[in-house]
């Protein structure tokens, strides 16, 4: 305390000199409209300023709670869309009864570890067995097709990606109908793929379209990518075409892991076939 006084003591004039010159500062914009009216709106601007850097830093704390959000109500809308559902048609001496049925549903979850550069490539995500995930189960994302569930905890699951050697998928040109298989490019271009043994009475052409075929893990439709190269496969009786993906693996944050419903029904009917051959 005793410091503090004599540093006040010694230097009374510099503060005296502060005190008059706010002082003065004050009456000069209280009692003069044009100085009040500028005083009043620099203040606003500077204040609005601050406030505009407030709200931009909460807004990016609030960032990830807002992702979660859209993801859970795409996975919602997705589950609403005619090809999440099953038309189960009757016709008796010509009356139609038709009955929609849910299909397929939506599990939203968040990757958190992924691959893209090995030649068998994996991704975590932070939904297992305890918010109904089992292995087969296919995963996509809002730009199309990501994987399959390949091993699964309570609480987490690991998903094949389509960036593995070993993944493969059933596909078609979405303008003809034609099928084939989507697999991983040969040279591990996480950006390519090729969609194999295409019928060859088949007229693909660039830039067309290729989406699920709807015998697999997903609904019919969902993105794979597009055609980029055309070539045959050796033999002649087949095509082989290049595609570029439609997902930027690198780039992967929120998922929908697709339960279908009738998945353990149908793979009941197909063991029963397989066994009675």
């Amino acid at each position: 305390m005793r410091n503090l006084l004599i540093f006040i003591t010694k230097y009374n004039a510099f503060f005296l000199f502060i005190i008059f010159e706010v002082a003065s500062l004050i009456v000069y914009v209280k009692y003069n409209s044009f100085q009040k009216a500028s005083f009043i709106n620099s203040a606003n601007g500077i204040t609005g300023g601050l406030y505009a850097r407030v709200s931009e830093f909460n807004s990016y704390l609030t960032l990830r709670d807002e992702n979660e959000n859209l993801a859970r109500e795409n996975a919602r809308l997705r589950s609403q869309l005619k090809s999440s559902f099953y038309i189960d048609t009757a016709t008796r001496h010509k009356v139609a009864d038709t009955n929609y049925k849910q299909q397929y549903e939506y599990i939203v979850a968040r990757v958190i570890n992924n691959s893209i550069n090995r030649s068998y490539n994996y991704l975590t995500i932070n939904r297992g067995s305890l918010q109904g995930v089992a292995k087969g189960m296919g995963v996509i994302c809002n730009l199309g097709i990501v994987g399959k569930v390949m091993y699964v905890s309570p609480h987490f699951a690991v998903v094949q990606s389509l960036l593995h050697k070993d993944s493969k998928f059933s596909a078609m040109l979405a303008d003809t109908k034609e099928i084939g298989n989507v697999e991983w490019g040969d040279d591990l271009n996480p950006h390519k793929g090729v969609l194999k043994d295409v019928s060859n009475n088949a007229v693909p052409r660039l830039g067309e379209a290729v989406v699920t075929s709807g015998y697999s893990l997903f609904p019919e439709g969902i993105a794979i990518g597009k055609i980029s190269n055309l070539h045959t496969k050796a033999g002649g009786y087949a095509l082989n075409m290049e595609v570029a993906l439609a997902v930027d693996f690198s780039k992967l944050q929120y998922v929908d892991v697709v339960e279908n419903k009738f998945g353990q029904e149908q793979e009941g009917v197909e063991a029963q076939q397989k066994k009675d051959e």
